[in-house]
């Protein structure tokens, strides 16, 4: 029933190992993706201007002020 619980040799120890990274990479993406959207509004993640990343000359501003 539970045959994937089975580590017959090294191989699954390192499918297993994958399996949990890749787990926890997504977690992690799912978790950034909500904490930018709450961060920033839709607009600054959506607009863009050639050679202007407005986004960085806001973040310079409240650096120096």
């Amino acid at each position: 029933m539970f045959d994937f619980l089975q580590f017959r040799g090294p191989w699954d120890l390192v499918q297993a190992g994958a399996w949990l990274v890749s787990i926890a990479l997504l977690l992690w993406m799912v978790l950034d993706a909500i904490r930018v959207s709450r961060q920033y509004s839709e607009d600054i993640l959506t607009s863009s201007q050639e050679g202007v990343d407005e986004l960085a000359m806001q973040q310079d501003s409240h650096k120096r002020g």
